[in-house]
């Protein structure tokens, strides 16, 4: 058995300004069977350099390059087909866990046999901390196509039970899409209701995402493969929560 009991997914692109934090944020965990697996999509900062230093002083952190620049997506299947954790996890460059995050996901899924769990999270900026967002304690494939609810730097599966599932290669709402196909392979996701990591919101990933909406119409027809009455119904839905959740 793989002394990682946890593998975590961190893509990289640019990030020298924030991803020491995101991985000292990962290092002060109070659960220490970890592995972080870092794939850079081809970084012109030192990026590169600031994660090669840490991983000489942390045997648990490990960085591939990419060749060339191939979007976040690939870059985090690349590091979900190395990972060997039972669990795979994710944290963004830009973003931040507590202390306790692993303890209490792990503890969750171990105590309950849920596959698939997810918790609540805060905003944050240079300017502060801004709002929580505390999601729904369960919900189904159909419930997730009415809009994402399931913030990825929270996302815990386990992947004996589910495989080493990866995303699908669309540049944006990747993340949404490997939510889906998990939901497919077990009845629901379960959420903590409890804020366990920090989104940063002005950083050029955080920006990045709040264009993905134009990205969820080709999601729900080449992806998940509904008809065009069925994406036309809940990209409706889809754009309602979200002009709801931002502006919370």
């Amino acid at each position: 058995m793989s002394k990682f009991i946890a593998s975590i997914v961190m893509p990289s692109y640019n990030s020298a300004s924030t991803i020491v934090d995101s991985i000292k944020s990962v290092q002060q965990q109070d659960y220490p069977h970890w592995e972080l697996l870092i794939t850079d999509d081809g970084s012109t900062d030192n990026t590169v350099e600031l994660v090669r230093k840490l991983a000489s002083e942390d045997p648990r952190i490990s960085i591939e390059v990419n060749p060339v620049n191939s979007g976040a997506g690939f870059s985090r299947n690349q590091s979900i087909n190395r990972s060997k954790g039972k669990y795979i996890a994710f944290l963004d460059a830009d973003d931040l866990w507590l202390p306790n995050k692993l303890s209490t996901q792990v503890a969750f899924m171990e105590q309950t046999g849920a596959v698939f769990t997810y918790t609540g999270y805060q905003k944050f900026s240079q300017a502060g901390m801004e709002g929580e967002i505390i999601p729904p304690t369960r919900v189904t494939h159909n419930q997730l196509l009415y809009g994402c609810v399931i913030g990825c730097l929270t996302v815990m599966f386990n992947a004996e039970v589910l495989g080493r599932q990866t995303m699908p290669l669309i540049r944006k709402r990747q993340d949404m899409g490997l939510w889906l196909k998990l939901l497919k392979l077990c009845d629901a996701a379960h959420g903590i209701p409890q804020v366990l990591a920090h989104y940063r919101t002005d950083t050029g990933m955080s920006q990045n995402k709040l264009n993905a909406a134009r990205y969820q119409w080709p999601l729900y027809r080449e992806v998940v493969g509904l008809s065009w009455l069925q994406s036309t119904w809940y990209f409706g839905w889809y754009a309602v929560n979200g002009f709801i959740k931002n502006r919370k």
